[in-house]
């Protein structure tokens, strides 16, 4: 097997791993009954765009090669000297900061198979924010694999068969999970659709960027934090109720975006939506198996069928058909 060939299942093992295991981590944090009070959703998102801009940061200076004051003049040269380009990461980043936020919400409330499975309307509302501000245009067929990833998550959220075992979730519960899940598809597909249209019109380093979405993320966050839990951070303190699986959960979501850099760099499409499948189907087993915290239907198993056949249609691109020509000797 060749190198590159390599670094694609590489990227692909850990962009499923690190998938599933934030969504089973943060959903286990957010249910697990501790003694003391739990830590702050608000006060993790602060610390994801912390840890996330220092890893950026390291990241430049590799790209520097290891010279403080050529990743100084650098940074200097792209974001203090450029301020209305760094104004425009401002949007992008307070809506990742709500959607992270929103993330907790919809881990609090739903299950991980649940989420991951709904989750996938990112892909339709990514599609369609892309045709709208970027003027893209689709298939046939991604066209039609939307179709199926709406009827999909159709199926994954209707209501278990009432005559079942009491659900750990009450109705209630799960639709404040359905919402900000929803919610969170929708920011996520305009703030991604909009981080491409700039990056697409400016040369600038992935890394460099991503140091300014986390700055502005950290400010948005901290401000959220203070809004929303400040009372409870003066009283306990921003660090309140963590513990070494909080710790992972913060880096898992700091680390995802540079794992996804990577899987684009290194894989393709295809690949790609085969680890968004293969992260469900995990999701799936270890919530059913370890957490407990899910009873599967029919109805939802054909849900995260026509889920994953979508993420394969939408992925495949159809490879013109080669024309032979027959060279005639006269």
């Amino acid at each position: 097997m060749s190198h590159s060939s390599r670094l694609k299942y590489v990227s692909l093992g850990v962009l499923v791993v690190q998938t599933t295991s934030l969504v089973l981590t943060m959903r286990y944090s957010r249910t697990l009954k501790e003694h003391g009070p739990r830590y702050l959703a608000s006060s993790a998102v602060v610390s994801a765009e912390v840890l996330k801009v220092l890893t950026c940061i390291l990241l430049v200076f590799r790209e520097s090669r290891f010279s403080v004051q050529a990743m100084k003049e650098l940074l200097k040269e792209e974001i203090v000297n450029k301020p209305l380009e760094t104004i425009k990461l401002a949007i992008p980043a307070g809506i990742y900061t709500l959607q992270n936020n929103l993330l907790y919400v919809a881990l609090s409330n739903l299950d991980g198979a649940t989420y991951q499975v709904t989750y996938q309307l990112k892909i339709l509302t990514t599609t369609l924010f892309s045709v709208l501000m970027l003027g893209k245009k689709l298939s046939f067929h991604q066209w039609l694999s939307l179709s199926f990833l709406m009827v999909g998550v159709t199926l994954v959220q209707l209501p278990q068969d009432p005559q079942a075992e009491q659900k750990v979730l009450s109705a209630g519960s799960q639709f404040v999970g359905l919402i900000a899940v929803l919610t969170a598809c929708v920011s996520s597909g305009f703030a991604g659709v909009y981080f491409e249209k700039i990056l697409k019109e400016t040369k600038q380093s992935v890394w460099v960027r991503n140091i300014q979405l986390g700055v502005f993320g950290f400010i948005f966050a901290l401000a959220g934090m203070i809004i929303y839990d400040g009372e409870q951070v003066q009283e306990s303190g921003i660090f309140q109720g963590y513990n070494t699986l909080t710790c992972i959960v913060v880096v898992l979501q700091a680390l995802g975006g540079l794992i996804i850099a990577v899987v684009i760099k290194y894989a393709d499409n295809i690949l790609k939506g085969f680890a968004t499948s293969m992260s469900i189907i995990a999701s799936a087993v270890i919530s059913y198996f370890l957490l407990e915290d899910f009873n599967p239907t029919g109805a939802f198993f054909s849900g995260a069928v026509l889920v994953i056949v979508a993420t394969f249609l939408y992925s495949y691109q159809c490879k013109p058909a080669t024309v032979s020509i027959i060279k005639i000797e006269t």
